[in-house]
């Protein structure tokens, strides 16, 4: 009888653990699950939050804008270019815009670009070049607005002035035509060859028309590769260099031993412009960006920056 009340009482013992335990579990699932719904709702919010995001996002790339601004696309050269348009970027923003700058390394694919659209103007050159490029490329490309001159410069390697010239010297010049032409007036300048008279920028002259090389080997080369070809020349060896590529590569318009004469046309005719599709002269993209580099502010980079090697002609 003793033993049949244990054995009631252990089962009763059971029961009862079995009830305790099936309520602390139901307890717990309950919690966790209520934890899970409000880590789902939060996880919905986050992910509706992120799409609205994406969906802005996406529409403000299709309107070409951030943060409201009008994207205005400018391909340059980095130096000076690039660098004079990294000091209105402020000023367009205020106007309105939102400028990207796209660098370029050579003279071709900046007025290529501008021509199929990609580009909105770009600023590199000056339009004697364009010119012949229109011509060459069936193009109708146009100036906008002169920004400034950057003197060609006629450097010496190991060669202290002009008159230092050694007999029979190598001179490396750029041979697209405008810039071929600009650098052979300024070896007539300096009494190194003879050009037919009335030789000018406007009708253009190349190594052919030379009357007199006076002995001198006159070779041209791409405008872009001038420096590092002068660089790896011989001692005794003259270059004239684009200004552009003179800073790039180190050289200072002070280390040449001539430049054009910045009191002569060569400043007008040769001073670099912003060019943009005939057309777009005027719009209110292309007035944005003329109206914030033609200041006092963009005026004093340039003389404060360039020593003479870059010259505000506005």
């Amino acid at each position: 009888m003793k033993n049949l009340k244990k054995i009631s009482a252990f089962i009763l013992s059971l029961a009862l653990s079995a009830v305790v335990t099936g309520c602390g579990t139901a307890t717990t699932t309950e919690t966790e699950t209520s934890a899970a719904d409000a880590a789902a709702d939060t996880s919905a919010a986050e992910s509706a939050a992120a799409d609205d995001t994406a969906t802005e996002d996406t529409v403000a790339a299709e309107d070409g804008t951030s943060d409201g601004l009008e994207k205005l696309v400018v391909g340059a050269t980095s130096t000076p270019h690039g660098e004079i348009l990294e000091q209105v970027r402020d000023d367009l923003a205020a106007a309105g815009y939102d400028l990207e700058v796209v660098i370029f390394d050579d003279y071709v694919l900046p007025n290529t670009s501008l021509n199929e659209g990609s580009l909105d103007a770009n600023y590199f050159q000056h339009t004697p070049y364009l010119n012949s490029f229109n011509e060459a490329n069936g193009t109708d490309l146009v100036a906008a607005a002169s920004i400034h001159y950057e003197p060609f410069g006629l450097y010496g390697n190991g060669v202290e002035s002009v008159a230092e010239t050694p007999d029979g010297a190598t001179i490396i010049i750029p041979a697209d035509d405008s810039n071929e032409t600009r650098a052979l007036l300024l070896l007539e300048q300096e009494g190194l060859i003879t050009l037919p008279e009335g030789a000018n920028a406007a009708d253009g002259v190349t190594t052919l028309d030379i009357v007199d090389n006076k002995g001198y080997n006159i070779i041209t080369v791409q405008a872009d590769t001038v420096a590092a070809q002068f660089g790896n020349s011989d001692e005794g060896s003259l270059a004239v260099i684009n200004g552009n590529y003179a800073l790039a590569a180190g050289l200072s318009i002070s280390d040449a031993i001539a430049s054009e004469d910045a009191s002569g046309d060569a400043a007008q005719t040769y001073a670099n412009i912003v060019a943009v599709r005939k057309g777009d002269e005027n719009s209110p993209k292309t007035t944005a960006l003329v109206n914030a580099l033609k200041t006092d502010k963009v005026k004093q980079y340039i003389e404060d920056t360039y020593n003479g090697a870059v010259v505000a002609i506005f």
